[in-house]
Order: structure tokens, then C-alpha cells, then sequence
């Protein structure tokens, strides 16, 4: 058991109000700063140090106790208690606070309901084609041979395999499982997806930087990367979260070219992850086309047609999807067919088709005119593409904390950056906050931008 100190909580605390001094509070439990069982210092000295009432000092507490932050145990004292989000992955949880009140959530990269495809017909016509959807053995084959066929047909290159799995983090996840071992070295992008890097600490990988510019992962890094002896390579070919860089033919042709002259007699495998897939307005592109023996590509279905299908598709060498395939089998088994036809009816419906469609075109709005309203306001950024935005700040940690008193929650850069830790607050210094479109809907985007704006500006 740690003895928090006084400094660290009024150092913490956002004002001299109870729930200002139970936000600092919560901040630091859910940024791991001070955690489960850790004693909480003396209410007399926290309320001396803060110039409050004793009072003051333990309405804050109450009001951590009522968020099960914080328990009293008498004379012991009171003590931190695990939150409620411990279940979610370490750089999931800066993102699930529930003691910071907003009314618009921009921290989290989810689509926008309203422009998901409805899946009220689709159910219904799936059922009525499949009134009795069975499983003749448990060792067919995991795909259904109509949703293949509709998937290589829209693939960027002709793979050896293809299957689903359940969404892109699983394919990610064991696709690794698969192609590495303990120690090993994984090239990521940096700023990249934060639990990626959750999913390597999990796997006991070690991750390498690879640096991003406006097409994508520079070669360069990539080069750097390779004399590091990594095992594998994890880029996202378009809208890449959390910069929205999609790349070009010619990027890819060079990175792949930057592998084929590495010295020795093995690449290492390359994991491109197309979370956002016909959203996007680039063309799709993999290194597949240039390194069939090497690559596995993903593409999920979340962000267009509803992440609670938690249906991906990843293809690939045999080795590595039969591997893969062989693992399920150990496990869940495979994708449920019901999923399956679903999604193969909604990639044919013409309706749905047109939902996506629209989606696409609506997201590319959002973000012209955010970036164009931004611009009126002195803040210069790329629109992009995708779900996402980022958006440069003079200092993160004085934008998120000005954002979050005007009620608005966005990410904060250095959580996507490989050498720092997910946080709430973010890191002193300029730095940059993402923000995602899909929560922009109902809002007026010019009022919106200039409260970015001034966040971003914030000194």
C-alpha cells in the first residue's frame, strides 16, 4: 500500500470546488498515476493545501466514492479502489472516465450511427433465405463460399488465403499470435493505434517507431526498422488513425521495395490493417500486390456497415492464415455463418450499398469543413480521410483540459505517440488532440471548430 502524497492531488485538482477536486482525483487513478489500494492523504491536510473546508474536501471524496473510485475503511483511511473500466486494456481507459462530464465525446473513432446501413430488412431477408442455418461439422470451412467470392472480388491483390475473423483487432491479434514469438521486434507506426501497443506489451513484443510523413511510413523508418531485426511490420495502408494519411501506389511500391533489398534471406511478415475500408476516399492499396509471400491484409467491416458485427477479413499466405484458421478452431471455431450471410447480403443490397456510399460522402464533408473552419481560425490542418482528425495544439495538455471545461473530450497526441503512455491530460508542449467525425453529427460544425480553435491555440 502507497501513501498518496498532498502534492499530488492538489496538484491534480482542476479548482477549489468538490467536484473539480474529485475530477484531478479520478484523472490520476485512471491514468494509473496512483492505483487500487494506494492510501488517500488526510482530509485536513488536502483541504489545508487546497485553502478549502474539510468539508469541501470530503464531498469531493463522497463523490469518488459514489464513481467506486474511493472507500473508507475507518481508521485505515481511505483507499483506491480498482475502476470500474480495470477490465478494459491500459490505453483503452483514458478514453472511458466516467467522472469527466461532456456533452460531446470526440475521443473515440466510432462511425456515426445514423450512417451505418440498417440492418432491420437485411435480418429479415436473411432469415427468410436461411430459415435453418446449421452447422453439418465442426471442420468445414470457416467461410462461406458466397461471402468469398465477394470478397476477392473486391480485394487490392489476389491472395493465397482469405478467411474472417472477429473484427480487425482479432485478426491483428492472432495474426501475431502465428508469426512471432517472445521478445520479438514489431515495427508499428508512431503516432499509431494505441491498442496495438496494448496488444504488443500483451503479447511480450517490443515495439520499434516508424515514422509517419503526409503519405504514410517513410522509407527511411521502414529501413531503420529492418536493420532492427523486427519480425513483423504493422502499417494502415488508408485513413491511418490517428493521422487520416491514406498512402499512394508509389509509397507502397517503395516501401515494398524497401523490404525486397534488406539483406538477408527473410522479410518480415507486414500486417496491413484497412480498418475503415470504402469510407475512405483513397484507392485501396496493399503491399500484397508487391510481396504476396509476406503480407496479411485486413479489412474490417466496423466502420462501415456496424461495429457489432465484429466481422473482419484477413488474408494471406497459407502458412499464416491456415495457422490462424487452426487456432480458431481451438477457440471460438469461426465466425458465425449467420454473420456471414449477413454481411454478403449487405454487401450486395443495393440500399445498403448506397448507405455506404453516403456515409462516405458525408464523412469527407465533415471534414473538409472542419479543416476549412479551422483554417478561418488560424489552426492549419490536412482534412485527411477517414473517421479521424489531427489537429496540431500549442500545448496538449492545456487543450484537452480547456476542451474538457467546455464540455468537449478529445484525444490527446502523445497517447498515440510509441514513447509515452496513454493519458487524460496529455504532455506539456505542442503536440496535437485527434478528434473523431463520427461524433459530429447535429452540431454546427463552425461553432464546433472554434472551440477547437481556441483549445488548439491555448498557451
Amino acid at each position: 500500500m502507497v501513501q498518496i502524497s498532498v502534492e499530488q492531488i492538489t496538484g491534480a485538482a482542476d479548482g477549489s470546488a468538490p467536484a473539480q477536486i474529485a475530477a484531478g482525483v479520478a484523472r490520476l487513478v485512471y491514468q494509473g498515476t496512483i492505483g487500487a489500494g494506494d492510501r488517500m492523504p488526510v482530509i485536513q491536510k488536502v483541504a489545508e493545501n487546497l485553502s478549502v473546508s474539510a468539508g469541501t474536501v470530503a464531498s469531493a471524496w463522497k463523490i469518488l466514492a459514489g464513481l467506486g473510485l474511493l472507500e473508507s475503511r475507518g481508521r485505515a483511511g481511505t483507499v483506491v479502489l480498482p475502476p470500474p473500466n480495470n477490465w478494459l486494456p491500459p490505453r483503452y481507459r483514458g478514453e472511458s472516465d466516467p467522472a469527466a462530464m461532456v456533452s460531446l465525446n470526440l475521443s473515440e473513432g466510432t462511425p456515426d450511427p445514423n450512417l451505418l446501413p440498417d440492418i432491420s430488412e437485411a435480418l429479415q431477408a436473411v432469415s427468410r433465405a436461411n430459415p435453418t442455418l446449421h452447422v453439418d461439422s465442426y471442420f468445414s470451412p470457416p467461410l462461406l463460399p458466397e461471402l468469398e467470392h465477394l470478397l476477392t472480388e473486391d480485394w487490392p491483390y489476389r491472395p493465397q488465403r482469405i478467411t474472417v475473423v472477429n473484427g480487425a483487432m482479432d485478426a491483428l491479434f492472432r495474426t501475431l499470435v502465428v508469426t512471432t514469438h517472445f521478445g520479438d521486434k514489431v515495427a508499428v507506426e508512431s503516432p499509431g493505434y494505441p491498442p496495438l501497443f496494448d496488444t504488443l506489451d500483451a503479447l511480450g513484443l517490443v515495439a520499434v517507431p516508424l515514422d509517419m510523413d503526409s503519405s504514410g511510413v517513410t522509407p527511411d523508418s521502414l529501413h531503420g526498422a529492418l536493420r532492427n531485426r523486427v519480425r513483423a511490420v504493422v502499417i494502415q495502408p488508408r485513413a491511418q488513425n490517428p493521422t487520416g494519411v491514406s498512402m499512394r501506389t508509389t509509397r507502397v511500391r517503395a516501401l515494398a521495395q524497401t523490404i525486397k533489398d534488406a539483406p538477408g534471406s527473410s522479410h518480415p511478415v507486414v500486417i496491413e490493417d484497412d480498418h475503415s475500408g470504402p469510407i475512405t476516399q483513397a484507392r485501396s492499396v496493399s503491399l500484397g500486390s508487391y510481396l504476396p509471400d509476406d503480407v496479411v491484409y485486413i479489412r474490417s467491416y466496423s466502420k462501415t456497415h456496424g461495429p457489432d458485427l465484429r466481422v473482419a477479413a484477413v488474408s494471406g499466405p497459407a502458412r499464416i492464415i491456415d495457422a490462424v484458421v487452426a487456432r480458431r478452431l481451438l477457440g471460438p471455431g469461426w465466425t458465425s455463418h449467420l454473420l456471414q450471410v449477413l454481411l454478403a447480403h449487405l454487401l450486395t443490397d443495393p440500399g445498403s450499398q448506397a448507405q455506404v456510399g453516403r456515409a462516405a460522402a458525408e464523412y469527407r464533408r465533415r471534414r473538409i469543413a472542419l479543416a476549412a473552419s479551422l483554417s478561418e481560425h488560424g489552426v492549419r490542418v490536412l482534412p485527411g480521410d477517414g473517421l479521424t482528425m489531427w489537429i496540431p495544439v500549442g500545448d496538449e495538455a492545456t487543450a484537452a483540459n480547456q476542451l474538457l471545461a467546455a464540455g468537449i473530450r478529445v484525444s490527446v497526441g502523445s497517447q498515440f505517440m510509441l514513447a509515452e503512455r496513454a493519458g487524460g491530460t496529455g504532455q506539456p508542449g505542442p503536440g496535437h488532440i485527434r478528434v473523431s467525425l463520427g461524433a459530429l453529427r447535429g452540431v454546427h460544425i463552425d461553432d464546433i471548430a472554434a472551440v477547437l480553435a481556441a483549445g488548439a491555440l491555448a498557451e
